[in-house]
């Protein structure tokens, strides 16, 4: 059997069809391989062999004793019971306590004069020592084992680091023990990724070694060395995946794009009612240098909430119309586009009306191509971008239709691009007469380690600076289980708001049904939260469904806001619904909005000025920051509520603390990847398939993920197809299935 085939032979094979059967389907391991890649949680460690009379306390430890009595004993009025072991080895005496279900095997195994050796930590109770639910292995009564089989047993048991694998209903971690020793041998037949110059010089274990070190260390210095080996390999295949990727794109050819003096960038600049901040200067400088060369740019902008993000993608954008292009914004929502179109037009003015009557003479035409148009608006907006009329077009997937046809398509700016599949990026993309230039904008600031991983094959650029006149926004948690009073406050600052003729944004996670506008149950919103949600499930206040827009609406509108003028907005709605709401919000003639995240970006209404985010517990840390920053855009103060009915003790609260401590974006993402890791660090919603970080950990491993991209960045310049490396290109392979290949195809 050849190196790559032995460890993509089905586990089936050697585990057979049950145990293959439920480790396929539950924990999606399929080969030897890929039980070779689950990596040990955590190793439990069995204290040495320590005598009764010398048990320390609160430490783990390992004993060989004898049952000098068992019995059972009930409580809570015989609807409970518990197994009491007294254990001696003539220097002193040891209580062994079990609880509930599992007293009976134990019972079992352990009667009076019998041996064993047990492991567990040592704790006191009603002033005696005690393991509770220790570990144990019966050696039978005293000389039903030879002193050399009781010597091998002591020497397997105690002072060993014990793998404890992710394990799954009817697969515990013990069961996955004797799986992975049954394929451990096949380690040596593992194919090593990292050239030999790379980990010679590194000083790192061959990779076969390093997984036996990880599976069965004999000390946790070979859990550190195979870990750090087996980090460096996640992280240099990956950067050698982006550094392939940016190296192709480096070889596609695009027309050169420079900005033209006296064109409607300068008539715009002219017009700006403030001056851009330096950030906004700089990122400009990168965008407009990259445009510039004969070669497509893959830039990512990213910043802060209110940074300006539109603004700098708009005068690209009007850069590349004076250069004799066009440029198309791709919004993930018609909400969303629509928004985009209006405060795009706003701002150009007269120059957003090129070719119109009344309109400026270096103008351009804007245009807005979304899915519900009329068929007669829909006609006029394709022929003014097949004829060029229109420089700039804005719209949701309906850009990407076979029917629309471009003149001369030179930039593609992508609005929240994790929103959108590889497929309709390239669809855009494909326009061209050459690949246009790409900018890709998010509104979540992501740590530096996060857009080395995820998003390594684009430049970034970051706007970490706001503008000027932007106000502080307050933010606090209110508990309404805990203090309903603190309820009441929140809708009495609302009117308070109201009353000083400013608006207000209530979000809440459901629109009225079993459904979001995702389709999800509980309206958790990009983040996914699945571990949020699991854990919340077994709390009481998750007992209840997620408040629903419909309902809060009807409440407010009876209760607490009664009088005020109270709309709602959610993304079932009809887009020209949808649309009329949040024109009629954007010009102060509704007071409270009760929205779903629909309204989680781009949506600027200078004069709302307080949000309340209800169920706030059930969105993420970065969703939670990013609806925030819809208030305190204006010059008056903004102020957040984040209700929850979750208790104080609880990781929720815990997590709600923390957005109400901080404005800090980046800050407050580093919080959010910490708390969901790092499992969808490719994109998994976007790929369907496994995440292929096990062991890297994308926040605390800067310096490997930095030091690999350097690596990779050379073996890529120097053998771009990696025909001197196979195992590379086999590890490769192995990493990116199609799907995920085309993830990280940015451009």
């Amino acid at each position: 059997m050849d190196r790559v085939s032995a460890l993509d032979e089905p586990l089936k094979k050697t585990l057979g069809p049950a145990t293959a059967k439920v480790m396929a389907e539950q924990l999606d391991l399929h080969t030897v391989g890929d039980l070779l890649h689950h990596y040990p949680r955590r190793y439990e460690e069995r204290g040495q062999l320590t005598t009764l009379a010398d048990l320390p306390l609160d430490e783990d430890v390992t004993v060989v004793a004898q049952v000098a009595d068992s019995r059972i004993l009930t409580f809570n009025h015989g609807r409970g019971q518990r197994l009491e072991i007294t254990l001696t080895d003539g220097s002193g005496r040891l209580q062994l306590v079990f609880f509930g279900r599992g007293i009976h095997k134990p019972h079992k195994e352990l009667p009076p004069g019998s041996r064993g050796m047990f492991a567990g930590k040592v704790s006191v109770f009603n002033r005696k020592l005690q393991l509770a639910h220790p570990t144990y292995v019966p050696l039978g009564r005293d000389g039903g084992k030879s002193v050399e089989d009781t010597a091998s047993a002591v020497d397997d048991f105690a002072g060993k680091l014990i793998p404890i694998y992710p394990a799954c209903k009817g697969l515990e971690s013990w069961k996955i023990t004797k799986a992975v020793d049954a394929v451990l041998p096949r380690a040596v037949e593992a194919a090593d990724p990292l050239p030999s110059a790379l980990r010679d010089g590194r000083g790192f274990l061959p990779l076969p070694e390093a997984l036996y070190k990880v599976h069965r260390p004999e000390t946790k210095a070979d859990i550190e060395d195979a870990r750090q080996r087996l980090k460096w390999d996640e992280a240099f295949v990956l950067q050698v995946a982006l550094a392939r990727r940016r190296h192709a794109d480096a070889q596609l050819p695009a027309v050169a794009r420079k900005p033209v003096a006296d064109g409607v960038l300068d008539a715009f600049d002219a017009e700006l009612p403030f001056t851009l901040t330096d950030g906004q200067r700089k990122v400009t400088a990168e965008i407009f240098a990259d445009l510039a060369t004969e070669h497509p740019m893959h830039r990512l902008l990213q910043g802060e909430v209110g940074s300006g993000k539109t603004l700098v993608a708009l005068r690209a954008m009007l850069a590349v119309v004076d250069a004799g292009g066009q440029a198309a914004m791709l919004a993930p929502t018609e909400v969303l586009a629509q928004q985009h179109h209006r405060s795009i037009t706003e701002m150009m003015g007269e120059l957003a009306q090129g070719g119109m009557l009344g309109g400026a003479e270096h103008g351009t035409k804007v245009v807005l191509l979304t899915g519900s148009m009329g068929a007669a608006a829909r006609r006029r907006a394709l022929l003014d971008l097949v004829t060029g009329e229109a420089g700039i077009v804005i719209g949701t997937h309906a850009l990407i239709e076979d029917k629309v046809r471009f003149h001369d398509l030179g930039l593609v700016v992508v609005d929240e691009q994790h929103r959108f599949g590889v497929e309709q990026r390239d669809a855009l993309r494909s326009k061209g007469k050459q690949p246009p230039h790409l900018l890709v904008m998010t509104a979540t600031p992501i740590p530096r380690t996060v857009a080395m991983t995820v998003f390594g094959d684009l430049e970034t650029s970051v706007l970490d600076q706001l503008p000027a006149g932007r106000s502080p926004i307050a933010s606090h948690v209110v508990p309404a289980q805990d203090k309903p009073h603190f309820l009441a406050r929140a809708w009495e600052r609302v009117r308070e708001e109201v009353g000083k003729g400013h608006q207000a944004y209530v979000v809440c996670p459901r629109i009225g049904d079993d459904e979001d506008e995702n389709g999800k149950n509980g309206g958790n919103g990009k983040n996914g939260k699945t571990q949020q949600a699991k854990k919340a499930a077994v709390d009481d206040a998750e007992k209840r469904p997620p408040l629903a827009v419909v309902d809060v609406a009807e409440q407010l509108t009876k209760g607490p806001l009664a009088g005020l003028r109270i709309e709602v907005l959610h993304g079932r709605m009809q887009p020209d619904d949808k649309d009329a709401v949040m024109r009629r919000f954007a010009a102060g003639e509704v007071d409270v909005l009760v929205a779903t995240t629909v309204i989680e970006v781009g949506v600027n209404v200078p004069n709302a000025t307080a949000m309340v985010i209800m169920d706030a517990d059930r969105f993420g840390v970065s969703q939670l920051h990013q609806l925030r920053g819809r208030v305190g855009r204006g010059s008056a103060p903004g102020l957040c509520l984040l209700v929850t009915d979750m208790p104080e003790a609880s990781p929720a609260r815990a997590r709600l603390g923390a957005v109400a401590a901080t404005l800090d974006g980046f800050e407050l993402s580093r919080i959010d990847l910490e708390q969901r890791r790092e499992g969808d660090v490719l994109g998994q919603a976007q790929s369907g398939a496994r995440s292929s970080l096990r062991m890297l950990a994308v926040i605390e491993d800067e310096e490997v993920i930095a030091a690999a991209r350097e690596e990779a960045v050379a073996v890529v310049a120097r053998d771009p197809e990696l025909t001197d490396s196979p195992e590379l290109r086999t590890a490769l392979d192995a990493l990116l299935d199609t799907e995920r290949e085309q993830f990280l195809d940015k451009g």
